[in-house]
C-alpha cells in the first residue's frame, strides 16, 4: 500500500494542506500511541506537556504512516476505531477530537504475509484497502536507475553535478536487494570520492562492491 505524496498535495481538494508522515518502525512501539494520539500534561510518567498529536496535524490534509505492518496489534486497532469514528481522544484527555485526514499507508512486506503471520489485523486491511499502488522493486525497472542516480548525484555533489556514464551502467548492471535506498547510498559514496568539478565518476572499490552485490556483471 502505498502512494506518493504528489496524489495528496498537488492533484486533490487537498492541496496545499498539512502533510504528515510517520515511520512506524523508526520510533518505540510505547511512543507510537503518543505520536499519533498526543496526550495531555501528566498522563504518564515524562508527560511534562500537551502533546499534539499527528492525527491533528494532519487535519484536512493527508496523514501517512510508512511501515504500518510495524504498528502494534493494539494500535492497530485504536486506528481502525479512528477511522471508523473519526474522532479520538488524547492519552490522558477527556475531549474527543474531531479528525478529517487522509490516510495513506505503505509497507515493504508482502500483504499476504503480514496478514497470515498476524502483523497487519485483517479488519484494518479491508478499511484502508480502498486503493493499492504497488511499487515494483528496483530490480524490475532498470530504467528508473539514470533518473534517479541524476537526482541523488545533485543532491550530494550540488546542481549542475551529473553521474559519468560509466557509473550509470555500473548501477544498472547491479543487483538492488536494498531498493531505492541501497542505490542513495551508493550513489552518496561514489560523491563523497570525488575528486574533480566534472561528472561524478564509478571508483574500482565502488565497481568492485556493486559486482558483489547480485549475480549480474559489471
Amino acid at each position: 500500500m502505498c502512494a506518493s505524496r504528489a496524489i495528496s498535495t498537488r492533484l486533490s481538494k487537498r492541496a496545499g494542506k498539512p502533510f504528515v508522515a510517520i515511520n512506524c518502525a523508526a520510533l518505540p512501539k510505547d511512543l507510537i500511541e503518543s505520536e499519533l494520539f498526543g496526550h495531555e500534561k501528566g498522563a504518564f510518567t515524562g508527560a511534562v506537556n500537551d502533546k499534539v498529536g499527528l492525527f491533528e496535524l494532519a487535519e484536512g490534509g493527508a496523514l501517512m504512516l510508512d511501515e504500518i505492518g510495524e504498528m502494534p496489534a493494539y494500535l492497530q486497532t485504536k486506528l481502525l476505531r479512528v477511522l471508523q469514528e473519526r474522532e479520538y481522544r488524547p492519552i490522558g484527555g477527556d475531549r474527543f477530537v474531531k479528525v478529517d485526514f487522509r490516510l495513506i499507508c505503505a509497507t515493504n512486506i508482502g500483504l499476504d504475509a503480514a496478514l497470515r503471520d498476524g502483523r497487519l489485523r485483517e479488519d484494518l486491511y479491508f478499511r484502508i484497502n480502498t486503493i493499492v499502488l504497488r511499487v515494483p522493486p528496483l530490480r524490475e525497472r532498470p530504467e528508473d536507475i539514470p533518473v534517479l542516480a541524476a537526482a541523488f548525484v545533485e543532491r550530494y555533489a550540488g546542481p549542475g553535478a551529473r553521474p559519468s556514464r560509466r557509473l550509470v551502467e555500473a548501477l544498472i548492471a547491479a543487483e538492488w536487494p536494498g531498493n531505492v535506498r541501497g542505490l542513495d547510498a551508493a550513489v552518496e559514496r561514489a560523491c563523497v570520492a570525488r575528486t574533480g568539478s566534472g561528472h561524478v565518476e564509478a571508483p574500482e572499490w565502488l565497481l568492485a562492491e556493486l559486482r558483489e552485490a547480485g549475480p549480474k556483471q559489471v
